[in-house]
């Protein structure tokens, strides 16, 4: 019996290369394999008949040869959050122009899951690793030490981890923070609301016990809370605790804290609210309560979005410098990468306050 079957030809070698470029093997190998010297004319030579032929190079044998995958891992909270989908996309970016890929896990805010994503990140070989991390202090984040003490270099991104000194690129959170209820605070309000504070069992009764919540929060939310707090004692305004939610972070929850707050005898004129989902979940619980904004409350959200320039009304936010987050992330890894030994740099950007329509002085000038 007998068949049509086609039967590939086998690919092109890397002897063969060698003989069409006229070069001796290991010439070619060096070349193809973007290791060791070898000079412009040859190069050219090599590269021209690797592509005549249709020669691909191994990856596999290439990184056991060089010691390197040109892969780096990243590993954020989620991917579908567009702030890290962002940072992500900056990462990319700046690996393409590097002759880098990445491989992106997500750990949905979970330190053992972010435990077995490094793992599995360092068991495929990747040079270097990007930790957007659920770790609060160093205690929980040894699988990250372990990581560089064994050899991958790490860089965190848009948190820092408590008693950790690593590579780290962030955003000045508490002066974002600040700036953004000193805007609410010129415009007369002086009771606003806090959407995203630290979760408590009960709720603090003083800024010390809201503090001692925030060294078990995420490194970001606590310096955001610093930043609130600062901007209320520069302008003479005593903390309510009754303004700063402390419920689980997530949307349903931070509409029933908002809900909570709009429901108190003398409810606040404004709200910052410090992530995404804080500050959807306290546009639900504005309209369930029958107010709108700025009318009946002012309104600043965090993580500037597309949707937030075209409700109505356009929504006054906190901008983060998502792909310049990434694309220092990659710059500084690669450079530990290629021998960098400098001491560990933490390089902290600035975000901008998006001024639109969702602020306005407070109904009662007196408030």
């Amino acid at each position: 019996m007998t068949t049509n079957r086609h039967v590939p030809a086998s690919a092109p070698t890397i002897s063969e290369v060698a003989k069409a470029a006229g070069v001796g093997r290991a010439t070619a190998a060096r070349t193809l394999g973007g290791y060791g010297s070898v000079g412009a004319e040859t190069r050219n030579k090599v590269e021209a008949a690797a592509l005549r032929l249709g020669y691909q190079t191994n990856e596999l044998a290439r990184s056991m040869s060089t010691g390197e995958t040109k892969t780096l891992g990243v590993v954020v909270a989620d991917i579908g959050n567009p702030f890290f989908a962002g940072v992500v996309r900056g990462i990319s970016d700046y690996c393409e122009n590097r002759g880098y890929n990445i491989v992106v896990l997500s750990t949905d805010e979970n330190v053992a899951k972010e435990r077995s994503a490094v793992e599995l990140l360092r068991n495929k070989r990747v040079d270097g690793l990007i930790v957007a991390s659920a770790a609060i202090k160093a205690q929980s984040a040894d699988h990250i030490s372990a990581a560089v003490k064994r050899g991958t270099p790490v860089v965190l991104v848009d948190r820092a981890i408590r008693g950790l000194d690593f590579d780290t690129v962030l955003i000045d959170n508490r002066d974002a923070a600040r700036l953004a209820v000193a805007h609410l605070i010129s415009h007369g309000h002086r009771r606003i609301g806090f959407v995203w504070g630290p979760e408590t069992a009960s709720p603090p009764v003083s800024v010390s016990e809201l503090l001692a919540a925030a060294e078990n929060a995420l490194w970001s939310d606590g310096e955001r809370l610093q930043g609130y707090l600062a901007a209320l004692f520069e302008s003479g305004i005593e903390f309510d605790a009754d303004l700063v939610t402390t419920t689980p972070k997530n949307r349903e929850d931070a509409e029933r804290g908002v809900a909570r707050m709009l429901a108190l005898p003398c409810r606040p004129t404004a709200l910052f609210a410090t992530e995404a989902d804080a500050t959807i979940g306290a546009l639900n619980a504005i309209r369930r309560a029958g107010l709108g904004y700025p009318r009946d409350i002012s309104l600043i959200g965090f993580d500037d979005n597309p949707w937030a320039g075209v409700i109505d009304p356009p929504l006054t936010m906190v901008s983060q410098p998502m792909l310049e987050l990434g694309q220092r992330a990659a710059e500084q890894l690669i450079n530990r990468i290629d021998g960098n030994r400098a001491e560990h740099s933490v390089d902290v950007l600035s975000t901008v306050l998006i001024e639109r329509s969702s602020v306005t002085g407070p109904l009662n000038a007196g408030e």
